[in-house]
């Protein structure tokens, strides 16, 4: 399946019209949390259903229906903390929680056969991205760092930009978020660093810099830098600047309402499923 999704300006603020074609059952991870009630939002408007929802095991949502607390969804599957109960039925999982929740939830969705995954998390080490190469082989996945048409866009662009300016510009990633954000640098600012790595023909883990500290902190030509701030309640704030002996060139990007992630995310259940297994990211369900 893969559905349409339009992008319009209502009275100032981005609106999503629906262009549903199937009704989709989903289950969102953390439902109760910031990132999980806007999913359940998102997945309203667009027609779906919500087939359940999961909650930490000191959550005082636990044992209430998904109707009862979501105005709009009429399940009457209760929250609970197994996602092997959460997910029975759905067609799709969607989890933006913390790295050993998801990957708690990945498990119980393999053993009952979940089909198809969306993974907003961040902050993975590289022993536990293996975890979801291996689910791929059994379930279409689509993990993202940042599920906003915009960053995916950004992304683009700048994998373009460091390939056409050369290394012998400076390239700096400077990312904000509020100061509950556990992950740093950002999935976001990762994503973004991986691309310029990709647009010299290099990964990451070849380009990238150590912060900037101390006496002797002198910048290595060539190399990607990171910087992070964590202040108050920015939703999100990435730019990318290549920088010259002459001129600099910035690419940024800021996310105003959070609801951008949200309709990404349910925008990539509804092209997830059907797909065959395998490990995606938005530029797949962008088809950038």
């Amino acid at each position: 399946m893969n559905a349409g999704f339009t992008l319009a300006r209502q009275s100032g603020n981005l609106g999503y019209k629906a262009l549903m074609t199937d009704q989709l059952k989903i289950a969102v991870a953390g439902i109760g949390g910031r990132m999980g009630r806007q999913l359940v939002a998102a997945s309203l408007v667009r027609g779906h259903q919500i087939s359940g929802g999961s909650e930490a095991a000191s959550s005082d949502l636990l044992g209430r229906m998904v109707g009862d607390v979501f105005e709009g969804s009429n399940s009457t599957k209760e929250i609970c903390s197994e996602a092997g109960l959460a997910g029975a039925g759905a067609d799709v999982w969607v989890d933006f929680t913390v790295p050993a929740a998801t990957l708690q939830a990945l498990e119980a969705l393999l053993r009952i056969g979940t089909k198809a995954l969306v993974v907003g998390t961040t902050g993975f080490t590289p022993e536990q991205e293996q975890a979801f190469a291996e689910a791929s082989q059994q379930m279409a996945i689509v993990k993202a760092g940042n599920f906003s048409l915009g960053v995916n866009l950004l992304e683009a662009l700048v994998k373009q930009a460091a390939a056409r300016l050369g290394p012998d510009w400076d390239i700096e990633v400077l990312e904000t978020h509020h100061k509950r954000k556990l992950d740093a640098p950002s999935g976001t600012a990762l994503m973004l660093g991986e691309a310029a790595a990709a647009g010299r023909g290099a990964s990451l883990s070849t380009l990238r810099t150590p912060p900037y500290d101390g006496p002797d902190a002198k910048r290595e030509a060539g190399k990607i830098g990171f910087s992070v701030r964590r202040s108050g309640g920015v939703i999100g704030e990435h730019e990318v600047t290549f920088g010259s002996d002459a001129e600099i060139v910035s690419l940024s990007h800021s996310a105003i309402d959070r609801s951008v992630f949200a309709y990404g995310a349910i925008k990539a259940c509804e092209w997830v499923v059907g797909q065959p297994a395998g490990l995606y990211d938005m530029s797949d369900v962008l088809g950038l």
